[in-house]
């Protein structure tokens, strides 16, 4: 294409259009900045020097002046839910909810949040009412999982069961395993209220709806030695190794005391030392080793926790060869090994510990709930130096 003289007049038009464009947008700007009030813009003058208390006294004073500020609303209220100011949440989330102009998905909106506030609060049946509302809107699947630690909160396990699956259907995600969480929770209130035939049926639907649900069989199990049914409850127990072998160490102490009282401790111990070979396990191992120091005697017990220290190495398996150690060194030897002992078992304090995958927290004894973020299952059965948890 060859260059024209003509075009040279096109470049003063383009320019013109765009400097009566920008002046346009400028005047409009310019207009839309004068409508809002002087509070508007002192507030952010606050927020930018980090002043939010007084940021959000000026806010206040915006939506005084000018009340079809809805997301200043909204806003303004959420944060102060999470400063822990709930009454102004709620009557931030009410005016909201009690207007007459407002359009249907920002009522939704509104209800949401009123929600959560009562949540906050702890008025639980508010709080539920109003997520139930939202059922079957975009704000389902929130108001579904707000709804479900709100009867985790209750202790309302059967209601509880029924959000899961609802989630589950309009999540796409499953919540088998924490279904037959709240099954075992069932089962436990019946045990506790004396009605074993509705424990076990609880449990057995924990099952069905989570085939690997380990902490159901333990159960059944332990109702099986609680009745004098050690067969049984062996039999039951077993099933553990197929559902997940990790849990096994949770159930070996009450393996062993089953065989005892069948007068077969010699067969428990054989299967104890079985399972330890094929699922290492440190609490596995300490229950093998007493039953073994008990029946076979202290050279026994440790030639056991030798073998299984040289197959997987261990500062806490240490700690136990030292003791069986102890169990045979002669007198004059004796303090030399305490000492190392002592300081072995110091390091090892904080090995000793089960770890919750979900958030991190640390604790002495195995929880089926995380008592910190109450998750469900979350708690591998392994010691944090089995895990390879740091410290």
């Amino acid at each position: 294409m060859e260059f024209e003289p003509w075009m040279l007049l096109s470049f003063p038009l383009f320019f013109g259009m765009g400097w009566l464009a920008a002046r346009i947008d400028i005047k409009e700007l310019l207009s839309e900045s004068r409508a809002l009030p002087q509070s508007y813009f002192q507030g952010l003058n606050f927020l930018l020097n980090e002043q939010q208390d007084k940021a959000i006294d000026a806010f206040i004073e915006v939506v005084k002046v000018d009340p079809q500020t809805i997301e200043l609303h909204f806003a303004l209220g959420s944060l102060f839910r999470r400063r822990g100011e709930v009454d102004r949440a709620l009557r931030m989330h009410h005016n909201l909810v009690d207007r007459a102009d407002l359009d249907d998905d920002k009522r939704r909106q509104a209800i949401f949040e009123l929600a959560q506030d009562y949540l906050k609060a702890g008025i639980l049946d508010r709080a539920e009412s109003l997520f139930r509302e939202l059922e079957n809107t975009r704000y389902a699947r929130p108001a579904l999982e707000f709804l479900l630690e709100l009867l985790q909160k209750e202790h309302d396990w059967i209601k509880a069961i029924a959000v899961a699956q609802r989630l589950a259907e309009v999540s796409g995600q499953p919540y088998g395993k924490q279904v037959a969480c709240f099954y075992c929770e069932l089962a436990n209130e019946e045990i506790t209220g004396g009605n074993p035939a509705a424990a076990r049926e609880h449990l057995q639907q924990a099952l069905t709806v989570y085939p690997n649900a380990v902490r159901a069989t333990m159960m059944l199990g332990d109702m099986a030695a609680s009745e004098e049914k050690p067969e049984e409850a062996i039999s039951i127990w077993k099933n553990i190794e197929t559902q997940d072998a990790q849990y096994l160490p949770l159930v070996a102490g009450r393996l062993l005391d089953a065989y005892r009282s069948l007068n077969r401790e010699a067969e428990g111990i054989a299967l104890l030392r079985e399972y330890l070979a094929k699922h290492h396990s440190l609490d596995l191992m300490n229950v093998v080793f007493d039953g073994v120091l008990k029946n076979e005697g202290p050279a026994a017990a440790y030639q056991l926790v030798r073998d299984e220290l040289q197959r997987n190495p261990t500062l806490l398996g240490l700690d136990k060869l030292l003791e069986a150690r102890l169990l045979e060194v002669p007198m004059d030897r004796r303090a030399d090994v305490e000492l190392v002992k002592d300081l072995v078992h110091k390091r090892t304090r904080n090995l000793a510990m089960y770890h919750c995958a979900n958030c991190g927290f640390k604790a002495r004894q195995f929880y089926w709930h995380c008592p910190a973020c109450q998750a469900w299952d979350s708690y591998p059965p392994r010691r944090n130096e089995e895990t390879g948890t740091p410290i």
